[in-house]
């Protein structure tokens, strides 16, 4: 008969931005005996996963989970919705693409899109038929968060959340205090050893040790103690992914979408996240430019910029520490895929929480699943600098292997392969994939496919989005409608 294990008894966060808090929830919710601290350590304009302004949609079911109301992020945060995000310039002179989430298109209907989108389109024929009912609502502008429970013609559409990062902060702060996180403000100036890999305690600066079963490391891209671990080791990127500078903007005016923008210059990439409280811009470049040329591009001052060397840890659990985020991956944001790894890494470690004694194979299976993870999105980035229109301004790059099958499964068959913890799904990878530049073949099959199923599905289809766009308010007024029943309820 096994016995049960010892629960920990105190888990330290190293970290005070919204990676850091919403894993001290995330913590506390699964070990209410465990007592939680988080270590507020000076934030890095680096650590793109606590600056993020938006998630990717597995961060709304991690927010179901840890009981954080969506409607409070729209209300007290400054949130907003994003269906779809649109690529420009990434196809060279083509019509560009738009990405939206989930797998809800008909299968009968995946042949007669890819054989649209790949054809050779005349000038003045405009874009291919939309893919998705998500890019017919934001073409529309469209849209309100489905009711949750009951059947609407667009319960089928996936979405992301925006937000203000301080205030978003802040609603995460106020549950972490309702649920009693501990919370100690410095720095950590030195590690102690405990027995094998694990460390015993952490040093504050000026306020003594304080000791853990458990560390995790928020910090960002410095690893305040995953990078002091002698066992720690780096996985360097740089072959593979050229962006070597961030640059970021000040807020502009606010923009009310329901599409965000990723466009190709002749410098480098341009980020657009609309929200609320601002429009947010974010430049990436292979080489330094001048700030007058970086503000141009950008459209607005620059606050600052990052220098950065793409990589990740060898292995992110090592005795006792546990890294999640910029902390385990450094990486360029070209989309919202930082916060997502952090969540999603968050999510398998909640899933496989060790007890006071950690077990190797846990660590082991966490570590495999983990690196699978961040290679997947070492894979999405890879895939945008593969193309002719990206290597003319990035230079040409060595193509991830791993991508190179990929591409070479798209273009002679339209086929996506499977691949384990990658970010985006089979039809999401289908739309980026043409996004940026690359023709889907076609498989033998579809040479033998039924018009009449084919000219079936088309109409479904067409029927779907008629009584989505019927179903869906005009997503301004449907907001401002929200915001004012929050206004007059105080």
């Amino acid at each position: 008969m096994s016995l049960p294990r010892e629960p920990m008894r105190r888990v330290v966060v190293a970290g005070g931005g919204q990676l850091g808090v919403i894993a001290a929830i995330a913590l506390r919710r699964a070990l209410p005996a465990t007592e939680v601290v988080v270590i507020g350590t000076p934030p890095s304009p680096a650590a793109f996963a606590d600056t993020s302004v938006t998630a990717m949609p597995f961060t709304n079911k991690l927010h179901d989970r840890l009981g954080i109301d969506e409607e409070h992020i729209v209300t007290r945060a400054g949130g907003s919705y994003r269906l779809v995000t649109r690529y420009a310039g990434w196809d060279g002179e083509g019509p560009g693409g738009v990405v939206a989430y989930g797998e809800a298109l008909d299968p009968a209907l995946k042949t007669a899109f890819a054989r649209d989108w790949g054809a050779v389109r005349l000038p003045g024929a405009g874009a291919p038929p939309a893919g998705s009912l998500a890019e017919v609502l934001a073409a529309a502008g469209r849209f309100a968060p489905p009711p949750p429970g009951e059947p609407t013609p667009i319960s089928s559409v996936d979405y992301a959340l925006r937000w203000n990062p301080a205030a978003y902060r802040a609603l995460l702060i106020a549950q972490a205090e309702a649920l009693g996180i501990g919370y100690v403000q410095g720095t950590i100036d030195r590690l102690e050893p405990g027995e094998g890999d694990a460390i015993r305690a952490i040093g504050i600066a000026g306020q003594g040790m304080i000791e853990a079963d458990l560390f995790l490391d928020c910090s960002g891209p410095q690893a305040s103690l995953l990078a002091a671990h002698p066992r720690f080791a780096f996985t360097d990127w740089s072959a593979t992914l050229p962006t070597r500078h961030v640059y970021l903007a000040a807020p502009a005016a606010p923009v009310l979408a329901l599409e965000d923008r990723l466009t190709l210059t002749r410098a480098g990439w341009v980020s657009e996240v609309a929200g609320l409280d601002g429009l947010y811009r974010m430049l990436g470049t292979p080489a330094p430019l001048p700030r007058a040329e970086v503000e141009a591009l950008l459209g607005g001052r620059a606050m600052g910029a990052v220098a950065l060397t793409p990589g990740r840890a060898e292995a992110p659990w090592i005795g006792n520490i546990v890294a999640l985020g910029d902390a385990a991956a450094r990486f360029e944001p070209l989309g919202p895929l930082h916060l997502d790894l952090a969540h999603r890494q968050l999510a398998l470690l909640i899933e496989m929480l060790p007890g006071r004694d950690i077990a190797p194979l846990e660590r082991d299976e966490y570590n495999r699943r983990s690196v699978l993870m961040m290679e997947g999105v070492h894979e999405v980035l890879a895939m945008h600098f593969a193309g002719p229109a990206a290597q003319a301004v990035f230079g040409a790059r060595d193509l991830l292997g791993r991508v190179a099958a990929v591409i070479d499964q798209f273009a002679r068959r339209g086929r996506i392969p499977f691949r384990e913890e990658l970010p985006l799904l089979g039809q999401e990878q289908f739309a980026l994939l043409v996004a940026l530049g690359w023709s889907p073949g076609l498989p033998p099959a579809a040479h033998a496919a039924d018009a009449a199923i084919e000219a079936r599905a088309r109409a479904a289809f067409e029927a779907e989005a008629q009584a989505a766009l019927a179903f869906a308010p005009p997503y301004d007024q449907w907001l401002a409608r929200a915001l004012q029943a929050k206004a007059s309820s105080g």
